[in-house]
């Protein structure tokens, strides 16, 4: 069986120019995170989960492994499993044991991404329905007609909901829970916790400086869409924990006082000014809580490290 595969975004590189040169030009630049990961940011994000200062993935991975069964108690056997932001599906794959999905529906922004990782686990499932569907779920679910209604479970790993700010994270869950009517749905959700400022540092400005190369790289990648003229050298990664918004902030700072052209468009910097390029926000067990009791769900589960430094929760549409 091939998997079908469903292109919903389009974007042409004429929104995309706009997009970011509105970025680049606001009061406060900023880049939205999304661009951090062309093909050799994709690569450099691989080896950041990696290293030893990063947690989130093997932590969560670890949750996973460690409460597997209870987990699929919670959430059931034969559901819809929606996986946003599927990548290489690889985390979704490991729950197919235990969740036996009815149908498996990746979203990424590109089917094209999709497309060997669904063909090898279709090879490993070949009983479970697939359907990968290339969309920027972070603006609009828009889910196709093919998508089973029934038993929908919304899987968002790898603390992803932290891009969103607050405001922004209950609108995202809110449109979760409006596509799980009928109320039989639910979401499993990664969180990551607060902790330690620096623990929360170390682990977005590591000692190696693969996540400063993972940041600075976006200036090539705009270089590329923008037909600019960032020099790297001119720049230097800054990540840190924001205890009072309880947010993890990255940014490109100059090194001197520069300008930076681009087509259709020109910005000077002056020297420490910054580009806003990624927030992670973390969470309290109780605050993300109260937040998917606004959003629509209920009867949550959760289970953590024993540090507490992540969360991984199944929730109910209610």
């Amino acid at each position: 069986m091939t998997p079908a595969l469903i292109q919903i975004f389009q974007s042409s590189s004429e929104t995309i120019r706009t997009e970011l040169a509105a970025g680049l030009l606001a009061p406060q630049a900023r880049i939205a995170p999304k661009f951090l990961y062309d093909a050799l940011g994709s690569r450099l994000f691989e080896a950041i989960c990696e290293l030893p200062e990063y947690y989130p993935t093997r932590t969560e991975a670890a949750i996973f492994a460690a409460h597997l069964p209870a987990i699929a108690e919670a959430a059931g056997q034969r559901a819809t499993l929606i996986d946003l932001g599927a990548g290489n599906c690889a985390k979704a794959a490991r729950l197919f044991p235990a969740l036996l999905p009815a149908q498996y529906v990746p979203v990424d922004i590109s089917v094209d991404f999709l497309r060997d990782a669904m063909s090898l686990l279709q090879q490993r499932f070949p009983a479970v329905d697939m359907l990968g569907v290339g969309a920027d779920f972070s603006t609009s679910l828009a889910l196709p007609a093919q998508v089973r209604r029934e038993r929908r479970l919304f899987f968002y790993p790898g603390s992803s909901i932290g891009n969103f700010a607050p405001d922004e994270a209950l609108a995202f869950l809110r449109s979760l829970r409006a596509a799980c009517e009928p109320a039989d749905g639910g979401l499993l959700i990664g969180v990551d916790l607060v902790k330690d400022k620096a623990v929360l540092d170390a682990a977005y400005d590591d000692a190696l400086g693969v996540t400063a190369a993972f940041n600075l790289n976006l200036l090539l990648h705009l270089n590329r869409l923008l037909d600019a003229d960032f020099d790297v050298r001119d720049w230097r990664h800054r990540g840190f924990f924001h205890a009072e918004r309880s947010r993890i902030e990255m940014h490109l700072e100059a090194r001197r006082a520069l300008s930076v052209r681009w087509n259709g468009g020109e910005r000077s910097f002056e020297e420490g000014e910054r580009i806003h390029t990624e927030n992670s926000y973390k969470y309290t067990q109780e605050g993300f809580a109260q937040l998917l009791a606004q959003a629509g769900f209920g009867r949550v589960r959760a289970w953590t490290d024993d540090r507490r430094w992540f969360m991984v929760c199944h929730a109910q549409a209610v």
